[in-house]
């Protein structure tokens, strides 16, 4: 049986004017995912989000929500869709209950169960008969969210999930975003800048530049090819020419050897160096953070 991914974007362009803001970017969300959607300030990331929530047309291309077009389809596509563009926005003198009661209403189609269960969902059954004006940030962050998944949509998009959270709410943010996935089995696409964050957080990521797509994948199996091995030997000369004749070889900090890292073969370089009669005093992976591989593919532009 084919899985239907959460999210297909297909070769979408967007033309504003005679300027091309997104140049055909594709990507797709498997459902239980948590995708992370990269991009320096002026990539087109915003561009792109709006298209996804159908706030504007794409100029060409296909996208579908739940394999529905969003072109051809849209209320279809949209009944698989929850969103938070921007903060949420609630009324403070009503309870969270309340809040949630008087959006459900403009969609007949949600039973009155559904509310209990996403109370529950994020987290809130404790608090959600409370006035909303009492809860803290991360509290009216997820009541949002709980909104957003009245209509039991197969992906949720957050844009900037953690914007004004401290440390420990953006933690807090990060687990639940996580859990959400695993429970609910739903695909949550995460526009963020916290790059650290969406590391610890996301399964997949699409890195958007110039409104273009210039990588998406697995966030370890990206992080792996940039890894690195750093060898602290001697003599060192002896180790870098027999390495060299098996690897690049670059020379780090305090005397190191840097290789690619490869784990069968970083084994079978290691025992060549004794066998030689060098001595491996230290043999450590680094894998970098996914701040430096955003940093190379950009050109140094962070947003």
């Amino acid at each position: 049986m084919t899985t239907i991914p959460a999210l297909k974007v297909i070769d979408v362009h967007k033309k504003i004017g005679r300027k091309e803001i997104i140049k055909g970017i594709s990507f797709e969300v498997m459902p239980g995912e948590v995708f992370g959607f990269l991009g320096p300030n002026g990539a087109g990331k915003t561009t792109t989000i709006r298209m996804l929530t159908g706030l504007i047309r794409p100029t060409s291309g296909k996208i579908l929500i739940g394999g529905k077009n969003v072109r051809t389809e849209f209320t279809e596509a949209m009944k698989n869709l929850g969103c938070i563009v921007e903060n949420p926005e609630m009324y403070p003198f009503l309870t969270g209950y309340e809040n949630l009661a008087y959006f459900a209403r403009m969609d007949p189609s949600i039973p009155r169960n559904r509310l209990d269960e996403v109370a529950a969902l994020v987290g809130l059954t404790g608090r959600i008969h409370d006035k909303v004006k009492t809860y803290s940030l991360g509290m009216r962050q997820r009541l949002g969210i709980a909104q957003a998944l009245l209509g039991n949509p197969k992906l949720l998009i957050l844009d900037e999930p953690t914007n004004g959270l401290d440390p420990a709410g953006i933690r807090e943010m990060r687990e639940f975003i996580r859990s959400l996935a695993e429970k609910a089995h739903l695909s949550v696409l995460v526009s963020s800048h916290l790059l650290s964050e969406v590391q610890l957080m996301c399964d997949k990521v699409a890195i958007i530049h110039n409104g273009q797509v210039i990588r998406t994948g697995n966030v370890h199996e990206l992080l792996s090819e940039k890894a690195r091995t750093f060898w602290k030997v001697a003599p060192i000369e002896k180790a870098r020419t027999l390495l060299q004749a098996e690897t690049q070889v670059a020379e780090g900090e305090d005397g190191l050897l840097v290789t690619p890292y490869d784990e069968e073969k970083n084994a079978l370089w290691n025992e060549m160096l004794v066998q030689n009669g060098v001595r491996v005093k230290e043999m450590k992976a680094v894998l970098p953070a996914l701040e430096d591989l955003f940093l190379e593919l950009t050109g140094g532009r962070k947003k």
